[in-house]
């Protein structure tokens, strides 16, 4: 058998980032709950359809990081520039598909080119 290798962009420090705040024990306990709920047939509706967190977003921070105006950063959502100017006010948030779209352009913004 062959050793199994994990290869990663990120660093292990980065790595070791993304997990300081989970709780493995918590979530082990917690899947093992839904099993026996699963089981018994009792299980919750959110069993079978988990929604992951969104990501924090700072609208500002993105739009400015691809040194777009709010016009043009409007335009790449498919949002008014009075809703941009909303988000980075405060006024509203971002609904949840905002926020993974954008979350996404963050982390590649060569994104911003297929939209």
């Amino acid at each position: 058998m062959s050793e199994l290798r994990f290869e990663s962009s990120l660093s292990m420090e980065e790595i070791e980032n993304n997990f300081k705040d989970v709780d493995f024990f918590s979530g082990i306990m917690d899947g093992l709950q839904e099993a026996l709920a699963y089981t018994k047939g009792k299980a919750a509706a959110d069993t079978f359809a988990r929604k992951r967190s969104l990501p924090t977003i700072n609208v500002v921070e993105i739009r400015t990081s691809l040194e777009m105006t709010q016009k043009a950063f409007a335009e790449m959502l498919g949002v008014s520039c009075r809703t941009v100017e909303a988000w980075e006010s405060g006024k509203s948030t971002p609904t949840p598909t905002a926020k993974k779209l954008m979350s996404l352009i963050q982390g590649d913004h060569s994104l911003i080119q297929k939209l």
